[in-house]
């Protein structure tokens, strides 16, 4: 193998690792990232509720 023939193989596969980092990139930042954000938000405001249903709303207790 020549020198020439070994450095466009090694652009390739950078090319090619670069895109695969890429769609892995995208794939978190627009597909599994904002579904946990929903869900921790969520989540977070299903125990407040919870905890109001147990415990009643905030405030000065009803005299």
């Amino acid at each position: 193998m020549t020198q020439d023939s070994q450095q466009a193989l090694s652009r390739a596969a950078r090319a090619k690792a670069r895109r695969r980092e890429l769609l892995a990139f995208f794939i978190l930042a627009f597909g599994i990232w904002p579904v946990v954000a929903v869900g921790v938000v969520g989540g977070y405001g299903f125990l407040v509720w919870m905890y109001q249903i147990v415990f009643g709303p905030p405030g000065p207790p009803g005299g």
